[in-house]
């Protein structure tokens, strides 16, 4: 049984796994280039030092243990695009790339440099201040090369290999793919190194893919649901992905400000939970109604 710890989020990896599945370079319909890359990454960019600058002038509480000290998640993300864009391969090659990279880092995290990450000590040059940021990129690009050519494997492919992507078969693979992953994950945690999001490690990205691939292969049965449809909340989310993230963002920090959350009761933090819920709900819905949509690049 794998334990959580404290270095592991689930949900940053989540987000990069989404957008790889789905992504143009999943669908094949478009080859990035790196100055495409740096022209859609500038408002992540923007973001970032917005995100710097609002959390120092409230004093805002930061775990420099999760990315460093002046690093965040939008930086990883517009690291992960340009690194994409650098070295552009088609889709059914990119999880190649993908799991050489991922096996790479591994091996230099067990060679030291996991000690390094996972120590208090820090330089006062930029890369020490921020080292598990900058090098957890490895794990979070090599995990996007992977969902890329899953993606593609899974939802496009060839045109000529549509007889075999009939709902049944679909069901099939993503459930075998996604036991191979759980298997995977437990001998990498129990015989090789925890699973760590700090590091961004191997045994992350396949918790990572384990967890998206099982959530996607049980609504994969929603089809012998009879009556089943898309439910509307999700089309609004789907429709205003960045606003809602931002959003949540927002939301989180609020109540990070306006109380201690370790020392609340069970009652109170369900309260919240439930609350932070149908906020970012009527929101999303009512973007959906205005035709609102944070898209502007």
């Amino acid at each position: 049984m794998l334990k959580q710890r404290p270095t592991m989020d689930i949900g940053v990896g989540s987000f990069i796994v989404a957008n790889a599945l789905v992504s143009r370079q999943a669908r094949g319909i478009a080859k990035t280039n790196l100055r495409n890359a740096i022209s859609s990454t500038c408002p992540l960019i923007v973001l970032g030092f917005a995100r710097i600058f609002f959390t120092s002038s409230v004093d805002y509480q930061v775990h420099v243990g999760e990315y460093g000290v002046h690093w965040n998640f939008f930086f990883t993300l517009a690291g992960v695009a340009i690194l994409t864009s650098i070295i552009n391969l088609p889709p059914s090659y990119c999880g190649i790339l993908g799991w050489f990279i991922l096996v790479v880092y591994e091996i230099i995290l067990l060679l030291g440099l996991n000690e390094y990450l996972l120590s208090n000590e820090r330089g006062h040059d930029i890369i020490s201040q921020n080292k598990e940021g900058i090098f957890s990129i490895f794990g979070y690009w090599g995990l996007y090369l992977v969902c890329v050519q899953l993606g593609n494997y899974l939802f496009f492919g060839k045109p000529g290999d549509a007889v075999l992507r009939t709902n049944d078969w679909a069901r099939i693979r993503v459930w075998i793919i996604c036991l191979l992953f759980w298997l995977l994950t437990i001998l990498l945690d129990r015989h090789v190194e925890r699973v760590s999001r700090r590091m961004c490690n191997l045994a992350y990205v396949t918790v990572v893919l384990a967890m998206n691939l099982q959530v996607f292969a049980v609504l994969t049965l929603a089809d012998y649901v009879p009556g089943y449809k898309v439910a509307a909340l999700i089309e609004y989310f789907d429709r205003n992905l960045l606003g809602s993230f931002l959003l949540a963002n927002v939301l989180t920090g609020m109540v990070n400000l306006s109380m201690d959350t370790l020392s609340v009761s069970p009652f109170v933090a369900l309260a919240i939970l439930v609350g932070y819920a149908y906020i970012l709900s009527i929101a999303a819905a009512v973007a959906h109604f205005y035709g609102i949509r944070l898209k502007f690049w």
